[in-house]
């Protein structure tokens, strides 16, 4: 599937810019990325592997599938090349060791395994990157919102849920200019839990999104609306 944030719609859609702003706000609280050796999972165009750059880590490597969408990466991190490895690889398919790092970020990763060995997979290719101790916050999606939740006035929306296979497909689309159609699947944030504890991560928990100060667009009435059912959450896994 395409990854989510493959947009340069201006200003970008309002779920990104939550889930943004939820994961500069964990990595905050932990201290920042000053010195660490940083790994960036489904990097799509580059904005969390350019962030962790920025933010004075050590080392930062962005990895997606797609070759393109590296390419893209380069492009529009041209002032940072100094700073960013980009590598194309598969998470879920035999990806080479990179690390180790200290900290590794995927942002709606996970929701692209088509079944349970890839998704188990992809949990085993991070965790064989970190060192001992080492973090995954993850941005992954929350499950059982369609057809209850209307995203589309946050940038996304689910036009059809089709059970089968280990988790449901959902078809959906980015709502920019001009429409983007997805797939991914509805895993459940136990299957994620599972993977990972699985992967050897020692300790697995959960952080509800948090949104960026209102502002004369996005006031704090359509932030409040979009926290009653977010389309996605933090999980934080250590080690």
């Amino acid at each position: 599937m395409r990854q989510q944030y493959d947009t340069t719609s201006t200003p970008p859609p309002a779920f990104s810019v939550a889930d943004a702003f939820t994961l500069r706000t964990a990595l905050d609280a932990l201290g920042g990325v000053r010195g660490l050796d940083t790994l960036d999972m489904a990097c799509g165009h580059g904005s969390t592997t350019r962030m962790l750059a920025s933010g004075g880590a050590r080392r930062t490597v962005g990895v997606d599938s797609c070759p393109e969408r590296i390419r893209r990466a380069r492009e529009t991190g041209a002032d940072l090349a100094h700073a960013v490895e980009y590598v194309v690889a598969d998470a879920a398919a035999g990806m080479p060791a990179l690390g180790p790092f200290d900290l590794a970020t995927a942002v709606y990763l996970f929701n692209q395994a088509h079944d349970r060995t890839a998704l188990h997979a992809m949990f085993r290719a991070v965790r064989a990157n970190l060192r001992p101790g080492g973090r995954l916050l993850a941005i992954v999606p929350n499950p059982g919102a369609f057809p209850y939740a209307d995203w589309a006035p946050y940038g996304i929306s689910v036009v059809e849920r089709s059970p089968g296979g280990d988790a449901p497909l959902l078809r959906a689309r980015l709502e920019t200019d001009p429409p983007v159609p997805f797939e991914c699947r509805e895993w459940a944030h136990a299957d994620f839990a599972e993977a990972a504890a699985d992967a050897g991560f020692a300790t697995v928990t959960w952080q509800p999104t948090r949104t960026p100060p209102a502002c004369e667009t996005r006031d704090e009435t359509y932030w409040a609306r979009y926290r009653t059912a977010p389309v996605g959450s933090l999980m934080n896994c250590v080690a």
